[in-house]
């Protein structure tokens, strides 16, 4: 007599820890896990149950969410049809949101998958099975919710004591035995932003010099404005812990006195526009847009204050962007530069064929003007020069002006021949409103 055939069923085991705690013993919380499944479904051979031997595990991975790679794998080999029954060893395991594992729920059924705990025993194919499930998650998203209640209990407790809750520790500080712990070099170039902020006001310069001086953050990243601005609200540079917007006495120690932290924040409260519009004001820069390095990169412009004195220069944007050397030319003094310029273009507005040019192209616009104007017009510009103030300076120039370029062998003015007949015209009119 022929003996019926069994089925065979295909069974997955998946595997899950919240935590990675203990993941690297030899023997671990999934080792058990799967070891249990395992001898379940060998205890099911009868019935036609086969171990698949694709692993589907998740360690260190919360069980809030069904965003795990284990469990995509899973999912996956079930829509492909190579699974036919997933045994965990407790629910939980699984999913612990109601809502999570309606969704898994209904994957297994769309694919005719069976669901088995081994430590808790129902069937999903009936209904008693479903509600059974159902209360069971109910209880397993109770816990969950609890234990988070619990550990943000647990966090706002320490933070009011100034501990500190881990995470990636500010620049300045460093974590040891749990605890933050100044950072002696680190510290130093914080105390120095804060110091230089008082000064400028200014994050967009504050983050140029940063770069200049090689300063980065403790990952070795540039920084940037907003990092800056970051660290000038952040209250742990007091000696203050901070949990949901109140601040608490810290265990650790201040980095900045609280004087200079009340300076910066003097600042900090103007409009940004305002403190933007009086650093420019504080700190000309005539050839702003202008000047050019022999890689062809622009120079911004920044300045510095030392015993109480500005110095202004220009940077290469090379500099700014990959450090210093990478321009043979990496920075002028302002003062320097800007007094060449305006040295050559006194001595071009003397030339007699530039004196020509510009009242050709000048009458060109206005039939009027003589050649004798258009010299005057421009040797008048002379002396009047240092009597202007520097946003008519600025004006000028850029009107005059196409590029500057700056090298190692020296410097090149390319001027606007446009420029220069409407300067002539502007000045003519001015001298014949004068007359």
């Amino acid at each position: 007599m022929n003996k019926p055939v069994v089925r065979k069923f295909r069974c997955a085991v998946y595997t899950r820890k919240s935590s990675e705690e203990g993941l690297e013993q030899e023997f671990n919380s999934l080792h058990a896990q799967r070891e249990a499944c395992e001898s379940y479904i060998a205890s099911q051979r009868s019935e036609g149950w086969v171990l698949v031997r694709d692993q589907y595990d998740d360690g260190g991975i919360s069980g809030g969410t069904l965003e795990r790679p284990g469990l995509k794998r899973l999912l996956a080999d079930i829509e492909d049809g190579l699974v036919d029954v997933v045994v965990v060893y407790k629910i939980d395991r699984l999913s612990r949101s109601l809502m999570d594992f309606s969704k898994l729920v209904e994957v297994f059924d769309r694919n005719g998958v069976t669901f088995v705990s081994v430590t808790q025993s129902f069937n999903t194919t009936t209904s008693m099975g479903r509600l059974t499930l159902n209360i069971l998650l109910s209880f397993a998203q109770f816990e969950r919710e609890v234990t988070a209640e619990r550990i943000r209990d647990k966090v706002r407790a320490s933070r009011m004591k100034g501990m500190w809750m881990g995470g990636c520790p500010p620049l300045g500080y460093e974590v040891k035995a749990r605890k933050l712990v100044e950072n002696p070099a680190d510290a130093a170039h914080v105390r120095w932003v804060f110091a230089r902020f008082t000064e400028i006001g200014s994050g967009t310069v504050l983050a140029r010099e940063l770069a200049e001086r090689g300063v980065t953050t403790s990952r070795g990243h540039r920084i940037d404005k907003k990092f800056i601005y970051r660290m000038l609200n952040n209250r742990v540079y007091i000696g203050e812990a901070v949990h949901k917007g109140t601040s608490y006495p810290g265990e650790h120690a201040a980095i900045v006195d609280i004087e200079t932290w009340d300076k910066a924040h003097a600042i900090l409260t103007k409009s940004p526009r305002k403190r933007a519009a009086q650093t420019r004001a504080d700190t000309p820069a005539l050839l702003r847009g202008l000047l050019y390095g022999p890689d062809g990169a622009a120079f911004s412009p920044t300045h510095t204050r030392k015993g109480g004195r500005l110095y202004r220069y220009y940077v290469s944007q090379t500099v700014l962007k990959h450090g210093a050397g990478s321009c043979p030319v990496g920075r002028v003094p302002a003062g320097e530069i800007e007094a060449a310029v305006i040295d050559q273009l006194r001595t071009v507005f003397r030339q007699p064929e530039i004196v020509v040019g510009t009242w050709k192209a000048a009458r060109e616009q206005d039939v009027g003007i003589s050649e004798a104007e258009t010299h005057a017009a421009l040797i008048r510009l002379d002396p009047l020069w240092d009597e202007l103030f520097p946003a008519e300076q600025t004006r000028i120039l850029a009107l005059l002006v196409e590029r500057v370029d700056i090298g190692t062998d020296g410097m090149s003015v390319r001027l606007r021949t446009d420029g220069l007949a409407a300067l002539a015209r502007e000045m003519s009119l001015k001298v014949g409103a004068a007359a």
